[in-house]
């Protein structure tokens, strides 16, 4: 981090300021997305830092991330087709864009 400066001073200044740092082993760090897509981090470095009453996390390592395949079935695709009157296979895109019945029927439907 600092060129120089001997990690143990270094430690007992990040102590003095209030800051605590934990290395945490892990095999695996695994990070679920809103969106439903999922990051992974194989053999990561993980760091627990403690500063001012706030924990945070530091993590480093191979990183890789898997997109969340919407599942679409024939039932939906049914709907949205009886619904809207569109083609099946406008409905199957519709469906994949949105990911939401009731969206890709509003959408169809403007």
């Amino acid at each position: 981090m600092f060129g120089g400066i001997d990690p143990k001073k270094m430690q007992g200044m990040m102590k003095q300021m209030g800051i605590s740092q934990v290395e945490i082993p892990a095999e695996k760090v695994i990070i679920e997305k809103t969106d439903g897509s999922v990051i992974f981090v194989e053999n990561p470095s993980v760091m627990r830092i403690k500063m001012q009453g706030q924990e945070s996390f530091q993590i480093s390592g191979e990183i890789r991330e898997e997109t969340a395949k919407v599942e679409i079935s024939e039932d939906d695709i049914d709907a949205v087709v009886e619904k809207t009157g569109c083609s099946k296979e406008k409905a199957r895109k519709t469906l994949e864009k949105t990911g939401d019945l009731a969206e890709a029927i509003l959408e169809l439907s403007e």
